[in-house]
């Protein structure tokens, strides 16, 4: 089944918990599943968060969505990520930040971003074929194509990788978009007021310049762009 297929047969949205139900600003929460797994899917970095002994942990790491499933990616010498799957629950957030929202006043100075949360049990994949479909996922979601054009991973890089599963049951999106706040007493002040749009953007590729000669630029390469959304 093909992942839009997919996502029209699922759950629109996200039943909130105690642990994703949004107490600050509960007007900018979001529990679409479409929503959701759109900033999952353009963020690519998360960070994990996580408590070992009492001593808390937040881990930046690759992630990627597979139907209703959040893969991590990692070195199986990663202590943290080994961590995570004794622990009942750990928490991944992804965010994107979208602009600078610049007020008349210091106070209400913000961003616009989206930023989602997910908190599930993490388990580790030690099926070899998994390991090697998630790898696939982690490759074409750096750059969509890649994979069939590059060596796959031997058995041993297969077995020098940690994959940890989470599955998307709980999660919610909390975003910011517009301009600023001000109150209409300030709007009369002379500072200027207004949002500066942020974007990941690509520039031009830059060769290995060790490339063999006569390897041309692929076009999924020259026409990269991050923001898939």
């Amino acid at each position: 089944m093909s992942d839009s297929a997919y996502r029209r047969d699922s759950a629109a949205f996200f039943e909130p918990t105690d642990r994703t139900r949004l107490q600050r600003y509960p007007g900018r929460a979001r529990y679409e599943r479409d929503a959701i797994y759109d900033v999952l899917d353009e963020a690519l970095v998360c960070h994990m968060g996580f408590s070992v002994r009492s001593q808390p942990y937040v881990i930046p790491t690759l992630c990627a969505r597979v139907d209703d499933q959040l893969y991590l990616h990692g070195s199986a010498a990663s202590r943290a990520l080994t961590a995570m799957t004794s622990l009942p629950r750990v928490c991944v957030t992804a965010t994107i930040l979208d602009g600078l929202v610049l007020s008349r006043s210091a106070f209400n100075h913000s961003v616009n971003y989206r930023s989602v949360v997910v908190i599930g049990s993490a388990t580790l994949i030690a099926d070899i074929g998994e390991k090697r479909r998630a790898l696939e996922q982690f490759t074409n979601a750096i750059v969509v194509g890649r994979w069939d054009d590059v060596r796959p991973p031997t058995r041993q890089e297969l077995k020098g990788t940690t994959i940890l599963r989470i599955p998307l049951v709980e999660a919610s999106l909390k975003s910011r978009s517009g301009g600023p706040t001000d109150p209409d007493e300030e709007r009369e002040l002379d500072a200027w007021a207004g949002v500066i749009p942020l974007s990941v953007r690509a520039s031009e590729p830059i060769p290995d310049p060790t490339l063999r000669e006569g390897i041309a630029v692929p076009r999924y390469v020259a026409a990269y762009v991050r923001n898939r959304s």
